[in-house]
């Protein structure tokens, strides 16, 4: 039944793929995959496989590789993803030897690619459980381990219709999970090589901390000035935030919208009734006449919360909240949307008080009045957001520990 669902969900995609550019680039780039092993694997080298489907498992297993980089160096990286936003990304980072797509996971595809790749080690970030892929590691005596993965009883291995399919999960040397919960619904299939050892995007976040860049543009945008820093936002966060900007002139605006695209980039600025630039076209100038610093291109978000005394996460009033802990990890309260049931981080971040649920604009400035006019509680709440993050680094350390290189 899985590989007749495999191939079903295979030609539905090239199907898409006909009339959608993102699909056409996957299809296109799922092709040359196999040459791409044969131009490019070594046959006397030692490769670590890690697979991670998008850009966010990638940051989830980055603090692997970065580790395993640094201290065993003779070992090269196999880096696959599965969908374009995780490949276009990153298909240049420097910390892989071999980056590529990973095909869909037919028997066919799946023994030629570990016959090709032949990886002395394999790391599935988070929510990948590809059964032929893991069936011929398995065969090849290769092992095996899941990293940052959670599971929920509502998942397809816990449900009287998962059949048999669980037994994916006995094809792993072991699984390092985020929490107590998942390793006891995996003792209830009685799979018990299991380690709770958090999740690894802690590591990462707080490495981005560490290199965090110094942006001239917007220290001199910032100067006193208290700042919000909205991140990823999408127009129903927009339509919040940027009311209560226009009327409250003591505060200063960083949006980095999620979509950067002249269309939403027009709506936003159509919105606001305070002055604005765009930061890429900012001058030591104009910069200090704005109110707010419009983020119209990629990579700096991460650095930019660094600037914020409050910040706001979006995608919470649609497709899920986006990265909270890279704003959380400065040690300023975080403000989002109601859509974060899935996301862990989020739910017990809103449990240490230090981040806070909104489902309204009401909501939202009953908070912000309160942050915006009392100190100690805005100092308070910072370091009880920033304290959380560092509470729960060391899972990338537990993971090295646990592996034998």
């Amino acid at each position: 039944m899985y590989n007749f669902v495999i191939y079903i969900y295979l030609f539905a995609v090239k199907l898409v793929s006909l009339f959608n550019p993102k699909v056409k680039l996957m299809v296109k780039g799922h092709s040359e995959v196999f040459d791409i092993l044969k131009s490019k694997i070594e046959k006397d080298k030692k490769y670590i496989w890690f697979h991670a489907a998008s850009l966010g498992e990638f940051e989830q297993g980055r603090p692997l590789m970065e580790r395993i980089r640094r201290q065993y160096p003779e070992y090269k990286i196999l880096l696959t993803f599965f969908s374009p936003s995780g490949y276009e990304v990153r298909k240049n980072y420097q910390g892989a030897d071999v980056i590529c797509y990973l095909p869909f996971d037919t028997p066919r595809n799946a023994r030629r690619f570990v016959k090709l790749a032949n990886p002395c080690m394999a790391f599935f970030i988070k929510y990948e459980f590809w059964q032929n892929y893991l069936k011929n590691l398995q065969k090849h005596h290769v092992p095996t381990y899941s990293v940052s993965s959670i599971f929920r009883k509502n998942q397809v291995f816990f449900r009287w219709y998962g059949g048999k399919y669980f037994k994916v999960l006995t094809r792993f040397t072991h699984l390092f999970v985020q929490n107590e919960v998942s390793k006891e619904l995996l003792a209830t299939l009685n799979i018990r090589n299991v380690d709770v050892v958090g999740d690894t995007r802690f590591d990462r976040v707080i490495e981005i901390f560490e290199q965090a860049k110094q942006l001239p543009l917007v220290e001199q945008f910032k100067k006193n000035s208290m700042v919000m820093v909205a991140g990823s936002s999408w127009q129903p966060d927009e339509d919040i935030f940027i009311r209560y900007f226009n009327e409250h002139p003591e505060m200063k605006l960083i949006i980095a919208p999620h979509v950067i695209g002249e269309s939403h980039l027009t709506e936003i600025i159509g919105k606001l009734k305070r002055p604005y630039v765009r930061y890429t076209q900012a001058t030591p100038e104009n910069v200090e006449q704005a109110d707010c610093l419009i983020i119209d291109c990629f990579g700096l978000l991460s650095s930019i919360y660094r600037y914020g005394e409050i910040a706001y996460v979006g995608g919470g009033f649609g497709v899920g909240i986006h990265n909270v802990l890279e704003a959380a990890v400065y040690g300023i309260p975080v403000l989002f949307g109601p859509n974060n049931l899935r996301f862990q981080e989020a739910r017990q971040l809103l449990e240490t008080k230090g981040c806070f649920e909104i489902h309204n604009y009401e909501e939202f400035k009953e908070k912000m009045d309160r942050l915006m006019t009392d100190a100690p509680y805005l100092e308070k709440c910072g370091k009880l957001s920033g304290d959380y993050v560092k509470q729960h680094a060391g899972a990338s350390d537990k993971v090295m520990k646990a592996v034998r290189l």
